[in-house]
């Protein structure tokens, strides 16, 4: 009977580690290929010359936003490591990277396309 409390304790122990180490780590909302960052979608981020780092706050609202869909915030998403979360003018909730606010470039058709590299020499790829 000690030995199956033993190791019935042991597996609780281990298994609430476990749960520990899930629960504290978050995902982070974009990824890195070929040196840039992509959302879930593969599809390539920017940042706007215009947006002040660490502002907490998107220039790029309206018909911009439009053009330049930013990386929203989806359910209850936390900000972790590099990756911050801004309010927008409409009250959604947009991801930052370095306080950054991200966007995607509604001109790029397929993963992997950079097409809004130097745009207007204000919009760049964001990299990490």
């Amino acid at each position: 009977m000690k030995r199956s409390g033993l190791t019935l304790s042991l597996l609780l122990a281990t298994l609430l580690s476990a749960c520990a180490g899930y629960a504290t780590s978050a995902a982070t909302p974009a990824h890195v290929s070929d040196g840039v960052l992509t959302g879930s979608n593969g599809m390539t981020l920017y940042v706007f010359d215009k947006d002040a780092a660490g502002s907490g706050k998107s220039v790029c609202n309206g018909p911009c936003a439009t053009n330049w869909p930013p990386l929203m915030v989806m359910g209850d998403e936390k900000a972790a490591g590099d990756y911050s979360v801004i309010s927008r003018d409409d009250g959604k909730k947009q991801w930052a990277f370095k306080g950054k606010p991200l966007y995607f470039w509604s001109k790029d058709q397929k993963p992997g396309e950079r097409t809004g590299d130097g745009f207007n020499n204000v919009w760049h790829v964001a990299r990490p």
